[in-house]
């Protein structure tokens, strides 16, 4: 058994945003479907490849809180919402949900800099970048929604271009 190195404080909290980051996987899961079922097979690929982004955000949490001699929790998840009104509420949905991790992640800061906890806090660094750049990106979809409006033309290119999209933002978020 390796030596403890996390106080129980920062394991429940590292815990709980283990939980967010699963329970965000499951969000885009089911946006993804719903919007492959829509026909928005574009969208849908963003959306499924985000899901997998999230999935693996939990695991790097996971991995992390067991090195350090804690015990990584796998979360029982509540089913997330199934039916949307449309993508403009969909990538909302995206945006509020990213602007509330990022709140968790910044309490996750102030907790480990009050801990004293500065090999937790230099981890948590690349998911305070992480959430910058899943804010913006969000805040970008929702702007190029806007500019195409009700336009069914504009919306049937703009899924069809949302993996070229998700393909550029990979490259500046993957480092």
């Amino acid at each position: 058994m390796l030596l403890k190195s996390l106080s129980p404080k920062i394991e429940k909290a590292l815990n709980g945003q283990v939980e967010m980051e699963a329970a965000s996987s499951q969000y885009y899961l089911a946006m993804a479907s719903w919007s492959e079922v829509q026909g928005y097979n574009g969208i849908a690929q963003f959306l499924y490849r985000h899901s997998d982004e999230e999935r693996i955000h939990m695991l790097k949490l996971l991995k992390f809180i067991n090195e350090r001699g804690g015990h990584g929790i796998v979360p029982a998840l509540k089913q997330p919402t199934v039916k949307f009104k449309n993508i403009n509420a969909i990538f909302e949905h995206v945006l509020s949900h990213e602007i509330l991790v990022s709140s968790e992640i910044n309490k996750l800061v102030d907790m480990c800099l009050n801990e004293k906890d500065y090999t937790t806090h230099n981890f948590i660094q690349w998911y305070v970048t992480e959430q910058i750049e899943e804010e913006r990106l969000a805040r970008h979809i929702l702007d190029k929604l806007k500019m195409i409006g009700e336009d069914k033309a504009g919306l049937y290119i703009f899924d069809r271009d949302l993996s070229t999209l998700q393909s550029e933002d990979e490259g500046s978020r993957r480092r």
